[in-house]
């Protein structure tokens, strides 16, 4: 059974290239564009793994990755934040409030697939 990784982003380009380079390295893929849609995602189906955007609108990506650390059924929750903020301080609050990772925008395609792949317990081999 594909590993789901939830796709929580505002910006349609970035949401749509998230997606095909999920669906290519063979994961169930689902996209919300705000906080309160990711977590009614959630809620409804538990992803594996969840790429967060920072800045959205009606909950940002910190209130949405606390609200996931605080429910004990999502503990087993991966959190990737993706941000265009690279200051410590934005990478300090993220991983604070329980986020796993945090990958400032613009990233590396083949290094984001090389963290999600290594966090969710599966192989790098043919991972170019």
């Amino acid at each position: 059974m594909a590993r789901e990784i939830l796709i929580v982003d505002d910006a349609p380009n970035i949401v749509l290239s998230l997606e095909f380079l999920m669906k290519k390295e063979g994961f169930a893929v689902r996209s919300v564009g705000d906080g309160d849609a990711a977590l009614k995602a959630i809620a409804d189906k538990k992803p594996d793994l969840v790429l967060l955007d920072v800045m959205m609108p009606k909950r940002n990506g910190y209130e949405v990755c606390e609200a996931i650390r605080a429910n004990p059924q999502w503990q087993d929750i991966r959190v990737v934040m993706l941000t265009a903020k690279g200051r410590d301080v934005e990478l300090e609050k993220g991983l604070a409030l329980g986020a796993d990772d945090y990958v400032t925008k613009p990233f590396s395609t083949r290094e984001l697939v090389l963290k999600i792949r290594g966090m969710l317990g599966l192989s790098l081999a043919g991972v170019p």
